[in-house]
């Protein structure tokens, strides 16, 4: 196990907590912790006696509040977007959803943009009854750049998915819970007893037969995942490199309010 930035790893009794540790900074996404992920689940992956994953947030205000915004507004062209962004953080997604153990997400907070995201390429989801969940890039003239549309699409299905990518609104625990974005919610204080509980349960079950149920549910739905993982890619990139997306983030970071041009 490696020394980390921006997370903290943690194993103990056959299961490996990750923590994003930017409390500060909302535990939002840059560059540094996209790598420390990528490095913490390889470590796992080959790990034999790690058998269950726990994904949360330092702090009690946020699991993640998404891309770090600066790090977005580095971005000039679309190829940039693809390269230095999408590349890697797609790498982190698709190591949790290929991972041949069950990812927990304990989200204790904000779950914003990329935060969301990262909840949703996990196996379950345990909410606090604080957490907020939501696609705000919308408002910076972007769009979900992290398959934040069709894995969002996939799991509330196409109506619902327009309505939060279209609106940018933040919802509940509770309504993340009635649309199936969220497994369970709990009070605030009972979140790391929920989590232990359910992850006690999932080490009592055989390693082998989680690993092939997690690989049939993943395949089942018949959608091709690569595809609408890449039409969101060139998609995002598009949307990142566009004039209006350089007046939202920079709206965003001088606190005021963009004026969109259509461009």
């Amino acid at each position: 196990m490696g020394s980390y930035k921006t997370i903290l790893v943690e194993k103990k009794n056959g299961v490996a907590k990750i923590t994003l540790n930017r409390p500060e900074k909302l535990n939002s996404i840059n560059k540094d912790v996209i790598q420390d992920l990528s490095l913490a689940l390889e470590d796992i992956r080959k790990d034999e006696n790690v058998r269950v994953v726990v994904i949360t947030g330092a702090g009690d205000r946020a699991f993640s509040a998404g891309a770090d915004i600066s790090m977005l507004k580095e971005i000039k062209t679309p190829v940039e977007a693809r390269e230095l962004t999408w590349s890697a953080v797609e790498k982190v997604l698709k190591a949790i959803e290929n991972l041949e153990k069950p990812v927990v997400a304990a989200v204790n907070g904000l779950a914003l943009g990329g935060g969301c995201e990262l909840t949703m390429a996990c196996d379950i989801v345990i909410a606090s009854d604080k957490a907020r969940f939501g696609q705000p890039e919308i408002n910076l003239g972007v769009l979900p750049g992290w398959g934040g549309m069709s894995r969002l699409a996939m799991i509330v299905g196409f109506h619902k998915a327009k309505e939060l990518v279209f609106t940018g609104d933040m919802i509940s625990a509770e309504e993340a819970e009635k649309i199936g974005l969220v497994n369970k919610v709990v009070p605030a204080e009972k979140l790391n007893e929920a989590v232990d509980e359910l992850v006690n349960k999932l080490l009592s079950k055989s390693p082998i037969a989680l690993k092939l149920a997690k690989e049939a549910i993943n395949r089942g739905p018949g959608i091709d995942v690569e595809a609408a993982l890449a039409r969101d890619r060139e998609l995002f990139a598009l949307s990142v490199s566009s004039e209006d997306a350089k007046e939202g983030l920079s709206a965003f970071l001088e606190k005021r309010k963009p004026v969109f041009k259509g461009k």
